[in-house]
């Protein structure tokens, strides 16, 4: 059910986004207009910011700081990868739709000028990254400010 609730507000946005004349799929990019550039340019950033990530985690291992790693707290029957894997999911359609589709949407829509809309998402992913220290709230932040200036350059309905 955690899981469930995790999308429920990026389900609310989507409903708001929907509201408007070019709806949620043009804003935030859900059609197929763009397949190849959508898939390619996605891979592209999932290896920009898994590789780096998992090369910290493996130095960090082998200089045996910050090694402490728990996903979750469940035990090892045949339903823990998917759960993590649904979890994880949930959690980046949250971060996604709701602070760079939908807040930078109406930030944008509101006039604000683009410096602010990039500061206001930063400000606000890296606030509910706290809990994982300063400087990886710091980090998220620092990606907060490419997630939105590229979420800006290339969604359709800025062009």
């Amino acid at each position: 059910m955690r899981i469930v609730f995790l999308v429920v507000p990026a389900l609310l946005a989507i409903h708001l986004l929907n509201r408007d004349p070019e709806g949620a799929s043009a804003r935030l990019g859900l059609d197929l207009r763009r397949r190849w550039f959508d898939l390619g340019t996605g891979t592209g950033l999932a290896a920009l910011i898994g590789i780096p990530g998992l090369g910290l985690y493996a130095a960090a291992r082998a200089l045996d700081i910050n090694t402490n790693v728990a996903a979750a707290n469940l035990t090892g029957n045949w339903w823990t990868v998917p759960v993590l894997v649904l979890a994880a999911a949930a959690n980046a359609v949250l971060e996604e739709v709701v602070v760079v589709g939908y807040l930078v949407s109406r930030l944008r829509d509101i006039g604000w000028p683009i410096a602010y809309v990039v500061l206001a998402s930063a400000l606000l992913r890296g606030s509910y990254h706290l809990y994982q220290a300063s400087a990886r709230s710091s980090e998220t932040r620092s990606w907060a400010w490419f997630f939105a200036l590229f979420y800006l350059r290339f969604k359709r309905w800025f062009r």
